[in-house]
């Protein structure tokens, strides 16, 4: 049983600035009735969120989930403030498409002995490049993309989505996407190191090795040459920059964007490949969907390599499980597990996720963002992710949780597809 919330505020004397400027808009806000009477029988914390919906760039779909006799899954989804005109930083959420991706093409390689578990060599070839030779949190000290997504999943690490990124090269990672229908999608840089958008479309030559060290695929280093769209995208009222207050709003134009229902397709697409068009599927065979769902879903406590186990102050068990447990780091109830991938930065906090309850036989899909920074100004490291952001998730989570238990279902779900042993 989940504990009960403590009522949260926003910040006192809050003063809401806008959360972008972005000028080319694709429609208004998208909010059902349904969702709008929702929130509004929530806690007061989401009476003054309804309020600043749009300083706060809120952006809810929740999608209700039922099963046909044969048990196929029929998806019912419910939009609040929904504006994929409405710019917010994706953050780490950039890292679920490329690590699919990344699955997808060692598939469509199709060579002798290469596979996710394959020896991953990164050179440096040009600026700012940076070479990997070995992983010290793989049990035997090999790199692998699987590895790399594991972490990827369980804490968010950006070197490792970095090394996914240079292993499929940017013009390839977006002409899949664009393939497959996400026409506005843009992961255009790696995260948490600082390149020019020129070093950006330089990716790194790399090798596949098997465990005795032959080599079984190599790629050059790899440039797209791809100019995409202009686009206007900004946040804020200010930021810092070496130290120095620039007022005016941050140019996002060349940063990484995806939408929030192209995101919630895209998990979509993972966990119910059949439920989607064949243009929307990734090419994936059924371990890579198991492997995948296993680490969306495991607990970093239930991890030895890497091994997160060994500490679990930094790895607490709902690390990364933003929708219904916040920043909460206590035991998790039995029975639920969260299929997801969040991201944070300049302010935005975005999750998309998938909640199961074994035990009590309900699912559903959540995906929500919301714009952290009620002074504008970005880079200051003055963001209220645990003042506004966190409790929000949460607060969210629970409410759409609560109201899946007491939702009649005609047909009660068979979730075995979703029942993974666990590392540990």
């Amino acid at each position: 049983m989940l504990l009960l919330l403590n009522a949260y505020r926003l910040p006192a004397q809050a003063t809401f600035l806008p959360a972008q400027d972005t000028v080319l808009k694709k429609e208004q806000a998208h909010t059902n009735a349904f969702m709008e009477g929702l929130l509004q029988t929530g806690p007061s914390f989401f009476r003054q969120i309804l309020q600043n919906r749009k300083p706060l760039n809120v952006q809810i779909i929740y999608t209700q989930i039922d099963r046909r006799p044969d048990n196929q899954p029929i998806f019912r989804p419910f939009y609040f403030n929904v504006d994929e005109g409405a710019y917010f930083y994706p953050a780490s959420t950039v890292k679920l498409p490329v690590a699919v991706l990344a699955l997808q093409k060692l598939h469509e390689l199709s060579l002798p002995g290469v596979d996710k578990n394959s020896t991953l060599i990164t050179e440096a070839a040009y600026s700012k490049q940076s070479p990997s030779y070995n992983d010290p949190a793989a049990k035997d000290g090999r790199p692998t993309i699987a590895q790399f997504i594991k972490k990827i999943f369980m804490v968010s690490d950006n070197n490792a989505f970095n090394r996914l990124y240079e292993f499929i090269g940017q013009q390839s990672i977006n002409d899949k996407l664009h393939k497959m229908g996400y026409a506005d999608a843009e992961i255009l840089h790696r995260l948490q190191v600082s390149m020019s958008p020129d070093e950006n479309r330089h990716t790194n030559p790399i090798g596949l090795y098997n465990e005795s060290g032959s080599v079984l695929y190599t790629q050059p280093m790899l440039v797209n040459e791809t100019r995409y769209s202009v686009r206007h995208d900004s946040a804020g009222i200010g930021f810092f920059n070496n130290g120095q207050l620039v007022n005016h709003a941050m140019d996002f134009s060349g940063r990484n964007r995806l939408s929030l229902q192209d995101l919630t397709n895209m998990l979509k697409s993972v966990l119910f490949p059949r439920a989607v068009t064949a243009k929307q599927r990734f090419n994936l065979t059924d371990d890579d969907y198991r492997f995948l769902k296993q680490y969306m879903s495991e607990w970093p406590t239930e991890s030895s390599y890497p091994p997160y186990n060994a500490d679990t102050a930094a790895y607490w068990p709902a690390l990364d499980k933003f929708l219904l447990y916040g920043a909460e780091k206590g035991p998790v109830p039995p029975g639920i597990r969260i299929f997801n991938k969040i991201g944070g930065a300049y302010g935005f906090l975005t999750d998309i996720a998938y909640v199961v309850d074994f035990n009590r036989q309900i699912e559903f899909m959540l995906s929500a963002t919301i714009y952290c920074n009620t002074d504008g100004i970005l880079n200051d490291d003055r963001y209220d992710y645990e003042t506004l952001g966190m409790p929000f998730m949460k607060q969210l989570g629970k409410m759409i949780y609560e109201y899946e238990l007491n939702r009649p279902r005609a047909v009660k779900p068979d979730l075995t597809a979703f029942k993974i042993n666990y590392d540990n």
